[in-house]
């Protein structure tokens, strides 16, 4: 793990002050940039979302997909966690803590939206991350790019629907074509130039791509911290006004997060499966691909919404929890049979 992988919640919360201090300066260049936008899609953060999304997607090799039968075992765990079950205990943990536990404290309103950001999270597994997750656990780099490279596909036919069908129960109105247009921009168009470039790179040389995507990291930081800036700089005056608003929003974000390793781990451990593929197989259910939420949640919500505040409260929740849980995975390697035991 590189140094911006390593301290990225360090850059996160830097961000954030920068965003809030900004946002109180300096309000009309905000609102100048919230102003830049198309369909609903705000032109300023698309290209940052980009930058943080394109050197991700060109990491993932479609080629492996065709070992997907190999060893479907922890395959299947992946998906059943990813599609099957997180989605639906995001929007639960949602819907009680913001409309019941948290009723007196926060207005109806903005209540929808931060449940709106929480779904949104819980429909995006992580994609990239996960690479860094699988790496920390000495997981089986082969097996995880499979398991990436098959979630990314399902996301693709998945996400609109299921966001739509979550946020329809949780009565926030979605705007279909919206929620479609925000799929095909921040998940097939970047799948297809990683695609695209990583074929082109392949022809070069065997190193090409991993060199490649190492220039590019860097930069997909900056996109992230940026997108953070700009989003707190939005928020300013609700944080200012309402401090407490992010811990809460933290709190069923952090349950979801636990909750979910446990049961993905328990299941783990009861299907037998070596550790090198455990490992991986649950941290791909329990963490998100925040940056395609953030970006969603801005096209539908909109810059200054509690659901746009909401999935960024989940890049900065995400990463000491996601190393809390590398740390468990490490520790409890004699709880797994041996790679070597057939899966």
């Amino acid at each position: 793990m590189g140094l911006f992988e390593r301290f990225l919640t360090v850059w996160v919360g830097l961000g954030i002050l920068a965003g809030v201090g900004l946002g109180l300066v300096v309000p009309g260049a905000f609102q100048v940039i919230a102003a830049i936008e198309f369909a609903h899609v705000n032109l300023v953060v698309a290209v940052f979302i980009w930058v943080m999304i394109y050197p991700m997607m060109i990491q993932i090799d479609w080629h492996a997909v065709k070992d997907v039968g190999r060893k479907p075992r922890g395959l299947i765990l992946t998906l059943v966690v990813n599609w099957l079950v997180k989605p639906f205990t995001m929007a639960a943990l949602g819907v009680l803590f913001f409309h019941y536990l948290f009723a007196p404290w926060v207005d109806p309103q903005s209540a929808s939206e931060y449940v709106a950001g929480m779904i949104l999270l819980g429909v995006a597994p992580c994609t990239a991350m996960v690479f860094v997750w699988s790496q920390l656990v000495k997981g089986d780099a082969n097996y995880t790019l499979v398991q990436v490279s098959v979630n990314d596909l399902i996301m693709i036919l998945a996400f609109a629907p299921i966001a739509a069908f979550l946020l329809g129960v949780t009565k926030i109105t979605v705007p279909w074509e919206t929620l479609v247009l925000s799929t095909v921009l921040y998940v097939l168009l970047p799948l297809l130039a990683g695609m695209a470039t990583r074929r082109a790179l392949e022809r070069r040389s065997e190193h090409a791509v991993a060199d490649f995507v190492a220039r590019l990291k860097p930069w997909s930081i900056v996109g992230l911290i940026a997108t953070v800036v700009l989003l707190f700089g939005f928020q300013a005056n609700t944080i200012v006004d309402k401090p407490l608003v992010i811990a809460m929003i933290a709190v069923p974000l952090m349950v979801q997060t636990y909750g979910i390793f446990v049961l993905a781990y328990v299941a783990a451990k009861a299907m037998r499966l070596p550790h090198n593929v455990a490992g991986p197989a649950c941290l791909i259910g329990t963490s998100n691909f925040f940056e395609l939420a953030v970006a969603v949640a801005i096209s539908l919500f909109g810059l200054n919404s509690g659901a746009a505040l909401a999935t960024v409260v989940g890049v900065l929740v995400e990463v000491p929890v996601m190393l809390s849980l590398v740390a468990i995975v490490n520790r409890t390697q004699h709880w797994f049979p041996a790679p070597s035991v057939r899966r």
